[in-house]
């Protein structure tokens, strides 16, 4: 049979359980800490690419600036629609692979 712990023999495992919650709840918002800074990382990536682009076709549209989001919107897809616009993408997005294929080998 196992042998009775005394009282101060419990507290001080008490004691010794408690510090290692703490350390657990410590690590555990480091980890959420380190997961936020990830995640903000990638929302910044994405504004200054969303950003640079939209600075792009402003510079070599600049009529698109007076446009509302709504009307840009639908401008963007007319334009995208016609199939010069698509094939001229399409051979951008042909050329971009294939220069990714000769950096991976």
């Amino acid at each position: 049979m196992a042998k009775q712990k005394t009282i101060p023999q419990l507290e001080a495992e008490k004691a010794e359980n408690e510090r290692k919650i703490a350390q657990l709840q410590h690590k555990k918002q480091q980890l959420e800490n380190r997961i936020t800074y990830y995640e903000k990382g990638e929302r910044r990536k994405r504004a200054h690419h969303l950003i640079t682009r939209g600075a792009a076709i402003e510079s070599v549209a600049p009529l698109t600036k007076v446009l509302t989001e709504t009307e840009f919107y639908a401008f963007a897809e007319k334009a995208l629609a016609v199939p010069e616009i698509k094939g001229l993408l399409m051979e951008a997005v042909n050329e971009h692979n294939r220069a990714e294929q000769k950096e991976r080998y």
